[in-house]
């Protein structure tokens, strides 16, 4: 059986959710103030905040199986420094192909510093809305697509 405090603070999830997934509409001058409470009611009653995602590869082992595995994955109304902390895992949209989704750990956000092993490159630090991603098995060839913006 699950608490009352467990129930509350899930409820109090759901509702922040709701909330800034209609901000962000609202923001954007796409909705008007009626349609933002009918969003977050919505939202609020219907939305899914947890999926189950089914990922298969390589890019994660040891931390996932090749042949493998099952993820649950929770939405966050945010991506930010309160939220999303370097070493958790994420899932994101490939940027390559954006039908497809990738599990990657968070190695960098927003003010830390890059470093290349090769000294011809110049070091840069990761601006506001960045972040840095790497996938966890270190035999695999790298591959660079550059740095993945959290927030569009």
């Amino acid at each position: 059986m699950v608490s009352h405090t467990t129930w509350l603070r899930y409820l109090a999830r759901r509702f922040e959710y709701s909330l800034a997934n209609a901000a962000k509409s609202y923001q954007h001058g796409k909705i008007t103030n009626t349609e933002v409470g009918d969003n977050v009611w919505k939202t609020f009653f219907q939305g899914k905040l947890t999926f189950l995602h089914w990922n298969k590869g390589e890019e994660m082992v040891p931390t996932i199986a090749a042949e493998g595995g099952t993820l649950l994955v929770r939405k966050i109304p945010a991506a930010d420094s309160q939220r999303v902390f370097v070493g958790d895992v994420v899932v994101l949209k490939d940027p390559e192909q954006s039908d497809n989704y990738l599990v990657r750990r968070l190695a960098a956000i927003e003010g830390y510093e890059m470093v290349s092993k090769d000294e011809k490159e110049e070091p840069f630090i990761l601006e506001k809305d960045q972040c840095w991603v790497l996938a966890d098995n270190e035999k695999l060839k790298p591959k660079i697509v550059g740095y993945l913006v959290l927030f569009p």
